[in-house]
């Protein structure tokens, strides 16, 4: 499998990247043992990007890497990187109450990661969502301390702002920004996605089938666990979805004509957009099982040319999306201005 470079300072990682979070949490109930299955197939195939947060079901998604990189063969486990993802703040009942940025929770977030994920250090480490009350440069301080030490590689950001970007930058060398990009999440393409390459920070992109919606497989009459963020997602509800589902039917008629399937189409697209921007993009892609796996993988043989790339954006135009990314609550939250 291809690689490339995350970022000018970064580590070299296949491709695409492994979002870990559905195996834990936020899409109803998941197969632990299929999960584990699904990494180890992902590292099988030359995936090296393993991505997570220490939130993800209160450290569920750590263990569960952790198990699967024990188990994998010493071959593919020493390939393996993890990014890891902290800060968000829990509770015994599942909510959340914000987000913790101070260096001495940065220290405490990592130490437990460490732990849950059985490895001395982490590759990528990043706050998820800015800590309004404290500077991002006393955050990424503290990481770079983790780095001097030996238990983080790599500094990222997550869901940052071009000037946020440019702040924390100054401070210490970024590797790399993770931050949602699909076709129907394009906001980034103004000033963060230039910024980053700019810079020479890698982007690494999730939510490339916006939670499944772009992926050909949502249909319109599909019953939501409670327990599933999308039941709660403005995309997912009545008319926005109905509206939605139309730019997916548009899409499979692309999709159709190049022998691809809708979610293939979909992440060659956002694939395509490195070279386009000038920038380093690592698709992330959520499967949850070694079907879901085998199909994202089929993306790398898609090739889109000018044409191609015309014509999906014709189809899925930049602000045809009908609802925002998340809940109003939850947008407040985010400083990434997109």
């Amino acid at each position: 499998m291809r690689t490339l470079t995350l970022g000018s300072t970064g580590p070299r990682t296949s491709a695409l990247g492994l979002g870990c979070m559905g195996m834990s949490a936020l899409y109803g109930e998941a197969d632990r043992a299929e999960s584990i299955a699904t990494i180890h197939a992902a590292l099988e195939a030359g995936v090296t990007l393993l991505d997570t947060g220490d939130f993800y079901a209160m450290g569920h998604n750590e263990l569960l890497i952790g198990e699967a990189l024990r188990t994998a063969p010493a071959a593919r486990r020493d390939q393996a990187l993890t990014s890891v993802k902290f800060g968000a703040l829990r509770d015994p009942d599942g909510g959340w109450s914000g987000y913790d940025g101070r260096p001495a929770a940065v220290k405490n977030f990592a130490a437990y990661s460490l732990q849950r994920l059985g490895v001395d250090h982490i590759d990528v480490y990043r706050i998820a969502r800015l800590d309004p009350d404290v500077p991002i440069e006393e955050t990424v301080g503290a990481i770079a301390e983790l780095v001097e030490k030996g238990y983080v590689r790599h500094i990222g950001l997550s869901e940052v702002g071009a000037d946020t970007i440019r702040r924390a930058a100054a401070t210490a060398p970024i590797s790399d920004l993770q931050i949602e990009y699909s076709l129907v999440s394009r906001g980034i393409e103004a000033q963060i996605l230039p910024t980053a390459a700019e810079l020479g920070i890698g982007v690494t992109a999730y939510g490339v089938l916006s939670r499944g919606l772009i992926s050909g497989h949502f249909t319109r009459d599909r019953q939501l666990a409670a327990n599933d963020f999308r039941a709660m997602s403005p995309r997912f509800q009545g008319e926005n979805l109905d509206r939605n589902l139309d730019l997916v039917d548009a899409l499979r008629k692309i999709a159709e004509r190049k022998g691809a399937s809708v979610a293939q189409t979909a992440i060659a697209w956002v694939l395509a957009q490195g070279p386009r921007h000038g920038a380093a993009i690592v698709p992330l892609v959520g499967a949850r099982r070694r079907d879901r796996l085998d199909e994202a993988l089929g993306a790398l043989g898609v090739t889109l040319d000018d044409a191609d790339l015309a014509a999906i954006e014709a189809a899925v135009p930049a602000d045809a999306v009908a609802g925002a990314r998340y809940p109003e609550a939850q947008m407040a939250h985010l400083d990434s201005e997109h």
